[in-house]
């Protein structure tokens, strides 16, 4: 008697960016046939035919199971999960006219970690109306999860939220490696936020290190971006628990403290006297808080929440505030309890 095969699970990752690239890795590693989406043909040829992206993660070997076109629908079809991993700002235009190439049934995963300007939505929310899914067809990823230190199978865990639980445990079996542990969780509001604001907190902690400053100046804005994150979390209805685990506190420390961090190096850059477009060019990334600080701004203003450190990073970036007259402003504000 001859055996059986299972065909392997199909996925998609639109985006051919360090994130993406490593994600769709991950997927391929849990036994995903995986294809992804880009504009360069280039770096889609490479990924097919040399099974690497040397433009953002040379020297890293992927998996045979990934390829890649410049096909939208073609990478979309027969994909039961679909990871979005494109600039927080860019993904309206991007999957406009696309809600038709997917799957009955997919489940549409975001991978990134903004706020949309404008509209003040998060990214969950913004796939929903770009392709028209129903709130439980969407989940979201987010964690410590560093890129490069994942594309070399360096071990981490991270969280899989979705309204859903089924669709949080399906997205989380599509993932799982023995270097890559999911945990499911249903705050989607709060998974997504902690993944957007760390992104602020940490361009804040580059500018002090750039200017400097030591580890006490580090640890104290963390520890108070992540109250400023709660505090807008708990008034859009997230779980205070959130922000205590791998998509809050978790994230946060990753991104502020690691030299791989694109919004913690832009943020030095700062720091060290660069002009907001020579730190960008200097950071050779996307950095996605110096867009979305504007946008948290503007959610936490619509919710009448006090922000100063997201406020201060905005400052200097589109004001023209001084790094140092930033430092200063912070602990010049009125002292008051810590838990308030």
């Amino acid at each position: 008697m001859t055996g059986t095969t299972t065909a392997p699970a199909r996925a998609a990752v639109l985006g051919t960016g360090s994130w993406g690239t490593t994600f769709a890795a991950v997927l391929a590693d849990a036994g995903n046939a995986v294809t992804m989406w880009g504009r360069s043909p280039d770096t889609c040829r490479e990924i097919t035919e040399e099974h690497r992206n040397s433009r953002y993660l040379p020297d890293v070997p992927l998996p045979p199971g990934v390829t890649a076109t410049t096909d939208l629908r073609a990478a979309l079809a027969g994909a039961g999960v679909v990871a979005v991993a494109i600039p927080s700002q860019a993904v309206r235009a991007v999957l406009s006219g696309a809600a038709d190439a997917l799957e009955p049934g997919a489940v549409v995963v975001s991978l990134m970690k903004g706020v949309e300007l404008g509209t003040h939505e998060r990214m969950s929310e913004v796939l929903r109306e770009a392709l028209g899914l129903e709130e439980r067809r969407v989940a979201v990823v987010s964690g410590p999860n560093l890129a490069r230190e994942i594309a070399t199978h360096q071990p981490t865990a991270t969280v899989v939220a979705a309204s859903d639980e089924a669709a949080a445990a399906r997205v989380a079996h599509a993932c799982a490696t023995p270097y890559f542990r999911p945990y499911t969780n249903t705050d989607v509001v709060g998974v997504e936020l902690g993944g957007a604001v760390k992104n602020v907190i940490a361009l804040a902690v580059g500018m002090a290190q750039g200017s400097g400053f030591g580890d006490n100046t580090t640890a104290t804005i963390i520890t108070r971006g992540l109250a400023e994150t709660t505090r807008l979390g708990l008034a859009l209805g997230a779980q205070a628990e959130t922000f205590a685990g791998l998509a809050g506190l978790g994230d946060l420390v990753a991104t502020c403290a690691s030299r791989l961090s694109r919004n913690n190096t832009l943020g030095r850059h700062v720091g060290e006297g660069m002009t907001l477009e020579e730190a960008i060019v200097a950071t050779g990334g996307t950095a996605e808080g110096v867009k979305s600080c504007r946008a948290v701004l503007e959610l936490a203003a619509a919710h009448d929440v006090d922000m100063p450190i997201s406020q201060a990073v905005a400052a200097v970036l589109h004001e023209g505030l001084p790094v140092l007259a930033m430092t200063e402003a912070l602990l010049s504000r009125p002292r008051k309890a810590e838990g308030v």
